[in-house]
């Protein structure tokens, strides 16, 4: 029989379990790194440990973020941020960060996501981190007190799903809209499967867009999301301030040329216009002409997703010179203080308040239903978000849309969803 070349995801789960691991094995492995944020982690975990009599495997490689709860609204809030508190301290989790922004962008901010690691998260969006080509897959709370405790867990390996994306984006088109694209295509039942990405506009994608197509594999139901790593990848680690050792080693995880994926897709991104998602998911989208005059309340620019500083600079693009519509909210919650530095050093943050957004916290917000920013019922809003579920961000009986930065800013000065390309034509 003739071999058959390994799999980015076959390579790093291998490496993991120590020995050979293809596509349907069912492994143990070790945990390279491990997170959780204020509602996954500590308040699951500790009545866990505790009956076990066991404590976290390894400090130094655990990380807890809170970013649900912050700042605290209620009692039942602050309580929960004191277990995460206390539960830090009591272990000596040296990677806490407390209300600095969200989990899947503070760990990768400080260098702490590497390549060919293999990474478990107590959150559904952990797939993130496989931007920076690791395995980075999403954890219940029992696994993930299991995982705390023994550094170890077991998985079948899952089947790659290819994914490329050929030619160059045009102006104002995201990876957003890649991924609204391809929710509608591939559905959102791919459980099991880990999708891989690549091609030229995959290649030509700095680390803030490559992590929302990873992030997004979520959405599509997959395992996890994956990309191999590169230059790209090494220049955002080198400017953590942690950089990658072995650079030929970690260009060696990409997939072989004649490994084996389950199937594989190639779209052509020149051809893409604006993507919108429509109430009540993600696959629910189409052009964002199908949608063109769909009045809104608010316009939410946040979430791990949407609220980075290249996606505030997006919506500070279309924002300047203009104003927010008279009767339209536009919400703005940067994803971490790094990302509000940042903006404010650069003049974006002015340019966004200038037009009548108004600022929120770092953290996950509205995103989750959490915090200010919620909807009544019978609201409408377009998100950066990267889910739209029935009543995930306020009421049941709210609608929201979900685009890109410069979809979601142009609607905000709209009133209305609109081709944000019109307004770029219209400023030139």
């Amino acid at each position: 029989m003739m071999a058959v070349g390994w799999t980015l995801i076959e390579k790093i789960v291998s490496k993991a379990a120590g020995a050979p691991a293809r596509a349907g094995d069912i492994v143990t492995v070790a945990v390279d790194f491990a997170f959780a944020h204020d509602s996954s982690g500590p308040r699951r975990w500790e009545p866990m440990l505790a009956e076990l009599g066991a404590v976290p495997w390894d400090p130094a490689r655990i990380a807890i973020v809170s970013d649900h709860y912050v700042p605290a609204l209620d009692i039942e809030s602050a309580e929960i941020l004191r277990i995460t508190r206390r539960f830090a301290a009591r272990h000596g989790i040296a990677n806490f960060f407390d209300m600095i922004g969200i989990c899947h962008l503070v760990l990768p901010e400080r260098g702490l996501i590497r390549p060919g690691a293999f990474v478990a998260g107590g959150d559904s969006h952990t797939p993130m981190a496989g931007a920076f080509g690791a395995f980075a897959m999403g954890f219940g709370a029992t696994d993930m007190a299991a995982i705390i405790a023994t550094g170890r867990t077991w998985l079948q390996v899952p089947e790659t799903i290819r994914v490329r994306f050929d030619g160059r984006l045009e102006p104002l088109i995201t990876a957003k809209d890649l991924m609204l694209l391809l929710c509608r295509r591939l559905g959102m039942d791919n459980s099991g499967k880990a999708v891989e990405f690549g091609g030229g506009a995959v290649e030509a994608m700095d680390m803030a867009e490559r992590m929302v197509l990873c992030n997004m594999a979520a959405e599509l139901g997959a395992e996890t999301g994956v990309i191999a790593p590169d230059s790209v990848t090494f220049a955002y680690l080198r400017g953590t301030g942690v950089p990658v050792a072995d650079e030929a080693a970690a260009r060696a995880l990409a997939s072989d040329p004649d490994a084996r994926f389950e199937v594989s897709y190639c779209f052509d991104a020149t051809t893409l216009a604006p993507q919108i998602a429509a109430p009540h998911a993600p696959d629910n989208s189409g052009d964002v002409g199908d949608y063109a005059g769909v009045a809104i309340d608010q316009a939410y620019i946040g979430a791990c997703v949407g609220a980075k500083i290249e996606d505030l600079r997006m919506a500070a693009r279309l924002l300047a010179g203009r104003r927010v519509a008279s009767g339209v909210r536009l919400l703005v919650a940067p994803a971490s203080q790094r990302t509000l530095e940042e903006a404010t050093r650069d003049g974006t943050l002015a340019t966004l308040i200038a037009a009548g957004a108004i600022l929120l916290g770092t953290g996950c917000g509205a995103c989750a239903g959490f915090g200010a920013g919620v909807l009544a019922g019978g609201e409408t809003c377009i998100s950066t978000t990267n889910r739209n579920f029935q009543g995930r961000m306020g009421s049941g009986d709210a609608l929201v849309y979900l685009g890109s930065p410069f979809s979601v800013a142009a609607a905000a000065v709209a009133g209305c969803i609109v081709d944000p390309r019109d307004m770029l034509e219209h400023s030139s």
